[in-house]
């Protein structure tokens, strides 16, 4: 195992596996080991684990610098010092990396309102195979020169290159936080209520819905929509005021919003946690098609309902395979993002890439050609 010491270091790694045409397996601390595709066997393995220094962190300028080995729990709790975020709520969160955060493009709840990492990261160094260090965007929020290839290698699992630096706009933390929780019989109604918070002049920070399987792990029996919103003591008045209107009754204010949030953005490693054999299927969807979607899945389901964006959980990963049949009639975005390691060479994790694929293939082609670096990490199709 290579651990790299700086960007540069990186770069001569990749470039030497390269120019001996040997495969290379490239990860931070591989929390996301169980996602996307298979971890293929490698000649060469790179961790970033040793680019872990905060490059450039000025509180005042709203933006931050740091190696892509970073702990994401070390960017937090240093952003939190000065009342500041970088509000992607990843899963694994506890042993992800910076740059594994961004190579998966993981997000969570707050997407609804800060969007993913596409939206936050505003720079990135990253090695190449040939050996270089190349820069794309800076310490400017509003940096627009020339292509921003930065974009290119979030979501990327390492096929393309390795992230070695990100730089971040990052957000004041609101004044107050509140958290709402909307219990009700159906679905129906629970995306009523949803379509009604949209309509209003409300803008929470998260707006998730809960099946009665996935809202049992916090105690409840009915469909759970459950809201964050963050503001002036004022601001959050009016959010307890117009949820009692929307709901038809007082929504209930979970006690314990510390926890609630962080357990439902860590609901997949824990999911995975109790049931080894387990997958999670990820859907994309529109807001008209979120009831049919998540009322599809027969076990858990959590959704960003405000995003479109479906998890369901399987105890057993051949039970996600066959759930595939009812998304292909509807015409769902769908993957296996997560599954055993054991089961990913028999399972189609990716069976619709979408008519961009070929673009894909042909950005991988020009990064690699010689497909040497995390083969097949992007759910088995590059």
């Amino acid at each position: 195992m290579l651990t790299p010491q700086s960007s540069a270091a990186l770069a001569e790694a990749l470039a030497a596996a390269a120019a001996h045409r040997r495969t290379i397996a490239l990860a931070g601390h591989a929390s996301k080991r169980l996602m996307a595709g298979p971890n293929e066997p490698a000649a060469v393995s790179i961790t970033t684990a040793g680019l872990h220094r905060v490059l450039e962190y000025e509180p005042r300028d709203l933006t931050i610098s740091v190696e892509a080995g970073l702990p994401w729990s070390e960017l937090a709790g240093l952003l939190a010092l000065n009342r500041q975020m970088v509000p992607l709520d990843p899963p694994f969160a506890a042993s992800a990396t910076v740059g594994g955060v961004m190579a998966a493009n993981s997000s969570g709840p707050r997407r609804r309102l800060y969007g993913t990492a596409r939206d936050l990261v505003i720079g990135m160094r990253f090695a190449t195979l040939e050996g270089k260090v190349v820069q794309s965007g800076g310490m400017v929020v509003k940096n627009v020169a020339g292509l921003d290839m930065a974009k290119l290698m979030i979501g990327s699992f390492g096929t393309l290159a390795a992230i070695t630096v990100v730089n971040f706009k990052v957000l004041p933390m609101p004044e107050a936080e509140r958290s709402f929780l909307m219990p009700f019989d159906t679905v129906a109604g629970a995306v009523a209520a949803r379509n009604r918070v949209l309509a209003s002049p409300l803008q929470p920070a998260a707006l998730d819905l809960l099946n009665p399987a996935a809202a049992a792990q916090f105690g409840g029996s009915q469909w759970l929509l459950a809201l964050r919103a963050g503001g002036s003591a004022a601001a959050l008045h009016r959010y307890e005021a117009e949820l009692a209107a929307i709901a038809g009754r007082l929504a209930v204010e979970t006690e314990c919003p510390e926890t609630f949030w962080p357990d439902v953005e860590s609901f997949t490693p824990q999911f995975l946690k109790r049931y080894p054999d387990g997958a999670v299927v990820r859907v994309s969807c529109t807001l008209k098609e979120l009831e049919s979607a998540v009322a599809s899945f027969p076990g858990p389901a959590v959704t960003r309902a405000a995003s479109g964006v479906c998890y369901g959980y399987f105890e057993q990963a051949d039970a996600a395979s066959g759930w595939f049949a009812h998304a292909r009639t509807h015409g769902w975005k769908a993957v296996i993002e997560f599954a055993p390691e054991a089961r990913k060479g028999a399972l189609d994790l990716w069976p619709s890439p979408g008519g961009d694929f070929e673009i894909m293939r042909r950005i991988k082609s020009m990064f690699d050609p010689s497909n040497l670096l995390n083969r097949g990490r992007l759910y088995r199709r590059i």
